[in-house]
């Protein structure tokens, strides 16, 4: 057979370990968010750590994972078949408090053949504010921080630890569930690693893992390649911190030098008080992602991509935070300007690969309180989707995950049987995005009413700047934030960071920003 028929088979059988993984946790998980929102990741890693595989889950999560796995490996070196371990500080190969990563060894006949690992994001992990998303001061108010731990050893559960962690959240028996559906996926994973080695060997099985890598370092290599050589700069702003601070530049140059690439994030703000610092781990995914976005779609998604370029990034800035800084907003706000900046970059190197802005936010929303119906506590977490880029071939797509997310929605009946909640509007925000030869994506209206009294976060961006248009098309529109309390005529305008409580009858209501446009109107096809 021949070596590139190999690679392909290989690729292949690697990536359907992670897919098959991302089924079990599905199915097994307790929670809407993971359960229908599909906010979870899956990866395979050869025995060095390095990112073999992935499925086609979250980008900000996988990019970043390969942190966790060496994280786990560096405490726990003598980590036996059966052992599962937690982590979720961002300082310690995590992104965000919410995303709880499972790492797990594979071994087969007592040798280790790779790791299996994936990243789930909890509704719920204690702190401050219900759902874990609030405006905090330090990563202390974010929830419980978990440094690699052992849940499982050998196969046996450690009841103190699991203890330990659901005494520190508000919906322990969902936390449980989905720690469980975690650790069933891993278990999968594991064992389809063992199966491979047993079948082909694990001397052959390492030894297309290393050329996996190989290949896709020499697929980005030669992308850059392709490029012209030079110094591309842009900038843009993270809007505000929630706490007073803003705008807060995030300024690049990227420097293709060949069949390399120099990322430099020097002149960026420094980190601020509020939760929209990132881990430097998630700022390398960010800047992995756009690479993997210019590259052949068939190309193999590994680490091998991260050996074509180097990120800089200045320690005690808003992209490579020094503990304790809140991070919350950063992995899933923060991550999106980057990608942004890097993008308008690139769009000086290549200006007809390059699309419009998206709507650069993930528009998070939280609701917490009391379910009298159930006896408990809830948390309700929803990323919702926004406007589309504009490209050169045409227009943007509307309402759907951009970028560093790509989770799905929480359907209607679902969201309403999980949560004292009900949903008043849900639409296409017609006319949002932005004109051009094509027209950017629309954004969406998403409008809650609370049915019981509840507190509510919101982490969102581009509320005042606006997502930008290329090749002189305009940019997209403003998002908005409204609250309409319960039989007013007119809503409350709020900010993009902010807390609210909610009464019974209150509406709150989200207009997600509108990509921009490509091209000028007037020269439309």
């Amino acid at each position: 057979m021949l070596p590139q028929a190999q690679l392909e088979i290989f690729k292949n059988l690697f990536r359907s370990i992670a897919e098959e993984m991302g089924v079990v946790l599905q199915r097994s998980a307790y929670s809407p968010n993971i359960k229908e929102r599909l906010d979870f990741s899956c990866a395979l890693f050869d025995p060095s750590g390095e990112l073999v595989a992935q499925a086609a889950h979250i980008p900000v999560h996988l990019g970043s994972m390969p942190a966790a796995v060496k994280a786990a490996a560096d405490s726990f070196p003598e980590l036996e078949e059966g052992d599962v371990v937690l982590l979720n500080d961002p300082y310690r190969g995590g992104t965000h408090l919410p995303d709880i990563t499972a790492v797990t060894p594979a071994y087969f006949q007592g040798r280790l053949v790779g790791y299996v690992a994936n990243r789930a994001h909890h509704a719920d992990v204690g702190g401050a504010f219900p759902g874990s998303m609030g405006l905090a001061r330090d990563v202390f108010q974010e929830g419980i921080r978990i440094p690699p731990v052992r849940l499982y050893r050998r196969g046996a559960l450690q009841r103190d630890v699991m203890e330990l962690l659901l005494a520190n959240v508000r919906v322990p028996e969902e936390r449980r569930g989905d720690l469980e559906a975690q650790v069933a996926a891993n278990r999968r994973g594991a064992a389809r690693l063992a199966e491979l080695a047993a079948k082909y060997g694990p001397e052959t099985a390492e030894a297309w893992m290393r050329e996996l890598l190989d290949y896709t370092e020499r697929m980005t290599r030669a992308l850059i390649a392709s490029l012209p050589r030079g110094s591309y700069t842009f900038a843009d702003c993270i809007e505000d911190d929630g706490l007073g601070s803003g705008p807060l530049p995030i300024r690049v140059r990227v420097d293709l030098l060949g069949d390399r690439a120099v990322v430099d994030f020097t002149g960026t703000a420094p980190q601020t008080a509020g939760p929209l610092n990132c881990p430097k781990a998630v700022t390398v995914s960010a800047v992995a992602y756009v690479f993997r976005c210019l590259t052949d779609p068939e190309t193999p998604a590994n680490a091998g991509a991260f050996r074509a370029f180097e990120v800089v990034v200045p320690e005690g800035t808003l992209l490579h935070a020094r503990p304790p800084a809140p991070v919350a907003g950063g992995n899933v706000e923060t991550s999106q300007r980057v990608v942004d900046v890097v993008l308008g970059a690139l769009a000086q190197a290549a200006p007809g690969r390059i699309p419009a802005a998206s709507c650069g936010t993930m528009n998070n929303v939280v609701v917490g309180g009391y379910d009298p119906r159930r006896g408990s506590a809830f948390t309700y977490y929803e990323t919702l989707g926004g406007g589309m880029g504009a490209h050169a071939r045409g227009p943007g797509l509307s309402a759907v995950q951009t970028h560093m997310t790509n989770t799905k929605n929480t359907p209607v009946e679902a969201l309403e049987h999980a949560y004292p909640l009900r949903v008043r509007r849900y639409c296409i925000r017609t006319g949002s995005g932005g004109r051009g030869a094509y027209s950017g994506g629309d954004g969406l209206v998403r409008a809650l009413e609370a049915l019981v009294p509840c507190k509510a976060a919101l982490l969102t961006e581009r509320r005042i700047t606006r997502p930008y248009g290329l090749a002189g098309g305009e940019p997209g529109t403003p998002g908005e934030n409204l609250l309409w309390p319960a039989g007013a005529q007119a809503p409350i305008s709020l900010p993009g960071k902010v807390e609210v409580e909610l009464n019974p009858g209150d509406i709150l209501e989200i207009r997600t920003p509108g990509g921009g446009g490509y091209g000028r109107a007037a020269e439309r096809p």
